[in-house]
């Protein structure tokens, strides 16, 4: 059994026009930190930690008792700042972040151990697998939209995407999300694709 979650709902909306959307509460494999992800070693670090740790667990299923294989789900990030009035696409410096990969249901607490001690046996102790955390996060009702082209031109989707919460009549009620569908290595930047999200409230 394959499973491919980028074809699901939440990770494949229109590409053109906002959506509303209500997103259930799900497992995720996260790291904390601060700073512009385009200099900071510490992103740098969140990630190796999550890939390695999201890779292991995969194949650990996939040979397991359960014997279920699937697609690798997309890196996502969630972004603010303390002051959220001073939130800017364009100085990332004082941005606060949790980078995150989704896990399957069947992913279990002892499960995520047993990974954290083969990937530390096959690449010793990683800077970010330390501040790595299992938990739940529940969005709920939130908007999206489809970003087609390089992070740096993000502004005017994101813009988008805000009126059209203001013009439904809601208030942003989390933090601003992104979940990365593209990678920067292979993808072209014009065509790199970004699911960029907001929680809701209706006013």
């Amino acid at each position: 059994m394959k499973i491919d979650y980028r074809k699901e709902k939440l990770y494949s909306p229109p590409s053109e026009g906002c959506t509303i959307v209500d997103v259930p509460g799900m497992n995720f494999l996260m790291v904390d930190g601060r700073g512009n992800p385009n200099t900071s070693q510490q992103y740098k670090d969140a990630l190796e930690a999550l890939y390695s740790l999201s890779y292991t667990i995969k194949f650990m299923i996939k040979k397991g008792e359960k014997a279920v294989d699937y697609g690798m789900p997309p890196l996502e990030g969630l972004w603010w700042t303390d002051d959220a009035s001073r939130f800017s696409m364009e100085n990332k410096d004082g941005w606060n972040w949790t980078s995150m990969v989704m896990q399957p249901e069947f992913v279990t607490e002892e499960c995520v151990g047993k990974a954290i001690e083969q990937v530390k046996l096959k690449k010793g102790d990683q800077p970010g697998l330390s501040k790595l955390r299992f938990e739940s996060y529940n969005e709920g009702l939130s908007a999206q939209i489809m970003h087609i082209g390089p992070y740096c031109a993000e502004g005017p989707t994101v813009e988008k995407l805000h009126l059209f919460i203001k013009g439904q009549g809601y208030n942003f009620n989390g933090k601003h999300h992104e979940i990365y569908l593209s990678d920067p290595r292979k993808a072209a930047p014009e065509k790199m694709k970004t699911i960029i999200r907001q929680p809701i409230v209706k006013k």
